[in-house]
């Protein structure tokens, strides 16, 4: 469920057609789909394979005032965010009733850093809304839980951000690394004891993949 996720993310911001076998058909996925598909992005299945159409980074097509339904999948609604760092309209974010009463501070703190802004909330609880800027600058930012999700939604932001973004992060899954390091996109990772160093090289082109 995880790569799932990640495959349809990542491949929205790559150029050309993406084909995704062996996709997860769960209900986070399907939110996925469904949300992409409100930001502007092709996407069909035929023969099992899942056929992703994207337009590079920064490229999401959509109207004012949209709202992404995000469900129960915190995977799909925290890296979505990363992904919106340069959204010119501003986006809501909504999920059900267990997502909407987990925390997303710690996505917004960084991702605020980049120069995102995001609707007042006291709790800091779904829903919330988030407005890109055209002045995003990198940042150097301590990942300080082992939260895979808030690692990896700060690491897609840096792909749409010019400069290098550094993040040091405590030991945690690690799938978005793998997955970009095997597309050999911009990034490296130097591996300690407790922690890893990743530094991503923003704004760089890549093509399509499968």
């Amino acid at each position: 469920k995880s790569l799932s996720i990640r495959s349809l993310l990542i491949g929205s911001q790559s150029y050309g057609v993406c084909k995704i076998k062996n996709l997860s058909k769960s209900e986070d996925i399907l939110s996925t789909i469904k949300g992409l598909k409100k930001l502007g992005i092709k996407i069909f299945f035929k023969n099992g394979i899942c056929y992703l159409y994207g337009n590079g980074l920064n490229s999401f097509n959509f109207k004012k005032n949209i709202t992404i339904d995000a469900g129960n999948s915190g995977t799909f609604a925290r890296l979505l965010l990363g992904l919106l760092i340069k959204s010119p309209f501003a986006v809501k974010i909504t999920g059900d009733n267990s997502l909407s009463k987990r925390d997303f501070k710690r996505i917004t703190n960084p991702l605020s850093q980049f120069g995102a802004k995001f609707s007042k909330s006291k709790r800091k609880n779904l829903p919330l809304k988030i407005l890109g800027s055209d002045y995003v600058k990198p940042i150097y930012y301590y990942e300080k839980k082992g939260s895979a999700q808030c690692k990896s939604s700060v690491i897609l932001a840096a792909l749409n951000t010019p400069g290098k973004t550094t993040i040091n992060a405590r030991k945690s899954r690690n799938h978005t690394e793998l997955f970009m390091k095997y597309l050999n996109m911009p990034i490296n990772i130097v591996s300690k004891r407790n922690y890893d160093i990743i530094e991503i090289s923003g704004e760089n082109q890549f093509k399509s993949f499968d």
